[in-house]
């Protein structure tokens, strides 16, 4: 399904990469680990990276509730949501035509306070479980005190925008002939083998087996 996107987040610079569906967008925040939080307090800009997770066209941050960025957004302040993933580094045969293939993804909007208990750790939930899937079931869950020191915010996809740059590197025709390898060298996040804590007595369950980050369909 897309989406028509606004003055905010219409692409100006390469608009052919636009990308403005609603589940292209999706794959790209579920694939993801941080987003980049954005937003000014007392007129000084601050861009924080975090976890998050989506449920439905919901995303969910969360954080200690002392924090400078949720006790700010908490306010209504305007955010900025950036999430990134670099798949290539294209190199060209020009310094100036170098680039990477990417796909990123900017929400704007504001973002509310979770007070609804039931809701507030289902947003918990989302967010574990987008970072690793079947953990929340196998790990004690947060008590009362935990939840309480905890702030979860709510920012719905509303208002978005994707960015997608895929393929070779784009040369000047005269540039052709330079004698330099040209090309795109891919790049992918691998796991590698788990390591246990000095004090842990459990066998490895079988979801951390070969853990991958796995691009979603």
């Amino acid at each position: 399904m897309s989406s028509t996107p606004t003055p905010r987040t219409r692409v100006v610079r390469e608009p052919q990469r636009a990308v403005y569906d609603r589940d292209a967008v999706n794959q790209i925040l579920d694939e993801a680990f941080v987003c980049h939080v954005g937003f000014v307090a007392d007129g000084q800009p601050y861009v924080i990276p975090t976890s998050y997770g989506r449920d439905g066209d919901v995303l969910y941050i969360h954080g200690s509730a002392a924090s400078r960025m949720l006790r700010h957004l908490d306010k209504g302040v305007p955010v900025c949501i950036t999430v990134t993933l670099v798949d290539g580094l294209v190199l060209a045969r020009s310094v100036f035509n170098h680039s990477m293939n990417y796909r990123s993804v900017v929400i704007l909007g504001t973002a509310t306070l979770v007070d609804d208990p039931a809701e507030k750790l289902a947003a918990l939930r989302a967010i574990s479980e987008h970072i690793l899937p079947h953990r929340w079931d196998d790990s004690r869950l947060p008590n009362e005190k935990e939840l309480k020191a905890t702030s979860v915010l709510r920012l719905p996809i509303n208002e978005f925008s994707a960015k997608v740059r895929v393929g070779p590197p784009v040369d000047d025709e005269e540039d052709y002939s330079f004698p330099t390898w040209a090309g795109v060298i891919p790049l992918e996040m691998n796991s590698g083998t788990p390591i246990p804590d000095d004090r842990c007595e459990q066998e490895l369950p079988a979801y951390l087996q070969n853990y991958a980050r796995k691009k979603k369909s």
